[in-house]
């Protein structure tokens, strides 16, 4: 593994992407009205936007203002239908012109969020011949780099970000990637520069909040954590993993009943796989069966829409059906799938812990050694490489 040399050298996932508002702003050739997009919330840019591409249906670059804003609305809500309706525009708009330069930026976000990681790395290698100065090209370079498990490739592009333009979506990547490789208060120190530098997008600051709580939660301190999941919930207003990661910090201190809490309210925003095995956990917990089981079910339903749609990976199924020996084969089929497009240490763990549950203890010890080659501070990466260790050990007594 390449020698890391600089103290923010790493970066993060796709999913900690920069707002799209802060790099569209610059586009925008009127000052007035760029003050005022970055005062809007995303649903008002979209109608002002959507206003603008009627007005105006051979201006483009409204066209492409807008796909940004249904990107923002994908981070925001989780609803892929915007993200669709962004990649339905921009392939539009290059069809049109493909010399539009933000058209193909946006675009390559839209691969990253389908997971078409191989894609968006040739993608962004087009865009850094293009302009190589470009902070963000590197960016989304090493965002797929990293979820293809190219981690040496990744840390240059990383490097790269960083050195063009320190705010916070270098800071946020180069978090990420201490904490990959077991540097948990580089992570922490890190991920609080990205906090300060700030976003003209609330969701944004409030990932980053997010982020820096899941840190402090997988190290044990679990009240730095709960504070930093209710300051993103101040920071952007019904923001769910904001309120599952309160919700999970609570049922680790045993604040049972305001873990039920806030896990519903996450439901209730957008409905994942991982709030209703929680939910399924807790119910159980507090003998609420008739609840327990209604999770089970809107599992199961989950589980009905994600074979109708042809689904062949998802990792939040994986665990929600592993973790509750439920749906084995089908845990198994997903984590495999997931080794199709994407070869990343959590992509190895839950297709380990899959296999442990199937009872194939020496292929799981393979991938779970893959999982562990970073020394990753996951907990639950330490709690699946026992599990299967002692498999292991019992099998060959």
């Amino acid at each position: 593994m390449k020698t890391l040399i600089y103290p923010i050298l790493f970066a993060s996932l796709a999913l900690a992407q920069s707002s799209t508002a802060d790099r569209i702003l610059g586009a925008l050739s009127e000052r007035s009205l760029a003050e005022k997009v970055a005062g809007m919330s995303t649903d008002d840019r979209i109608g002002m936007y959507s206003l603008m591409v009627k007005t105006k249906p051979d201006d483009l670059h409204f066209q492409v203002l807008l796909a940004g804003a249904y990107i923002q609305k994908t981070r925001e809500t989780t609803d892929y239908s915007y993200l669709e309706r962004a990649a339905s525009i921009l392939d539009s708009v290059i069809s049109a012109d493909n010399t539009l330069y933000e058209a193909h930026r946006l675009l390559i976000e839209t691969q990253l969020e389908r997971h078409l990681f191989a894609k968006a790395a040739e993608s962004s290698r087009r865009l850094i011949k293009m302009d190589g100065a470009d902070p963000w090209n590197w960016g989304t370079l090493g965002d797929a780099l990293t979820e293809i498990g190219e981690y040496n490739e990744a840390a240059d592009a990383y490097q790269k970000m960083v050195t063009l333009r320190p705010d916070l979506a270098s800071y946020n990547r180069a978090s990420h990637f201490h904490f990959l490789f077991n540097d948990v208060p580089g992570a922490i120190e890190i991920m609080r520069k990205a906090i300060e530098a700030g976003s003209s997008s609330p969701e944004n600051v409030a990932w980053c909040m997010v982020d820096l709580g899941n840190i402090f939660f997988k190290s044990g301190q679990y009240d730095q954590a709960a504070q930093q999941f209710t300051t993103a919930l101040r920071t952007f207003r019904g923001y769910h993993p904001a309120y599952a990661g309160l919700a999970k910090t609570q049922a680790e201190t045993g604040d049972l009943k305001n873990a039920i809490e806030n896990y519903k309210h996450a439901q209730e925003i957008t409905p994942l796989p991982d709030y209703a095995a929680a939910l399924y956990d807790l119910y159980e917990k507090t003998g609420q069966i008739a609840l327990a089981r209604k999770q089970m079910d809107l599992l199961d339903a989950i589980d009905r829409v994600s074979r109708a749609t042809g689904e062949t990976a998802n990792r939040n199924l994986v665990f929600a059906f592993a973790d509750h020996n439920i749906k084995l084969d089908r845990a198994l089929e997903l984590a495999r799938g997931e080794l199709a497009f994407r070869r990343d240490i959590y992509s190895y763990d839950a297709l380990a812990w899959a296999l442990y549950k199937n009872h194939q203890y020496a292929e799981a010890q393979q991938y779970m050694e893959k999982a562990m080659a970073l020394q990753t501070p996951e907990p639950l990466f330490r709690k699946h490489a026992e599990a299967i260790s002692q498999a292991l050990q019992r099998a060959a007594k």
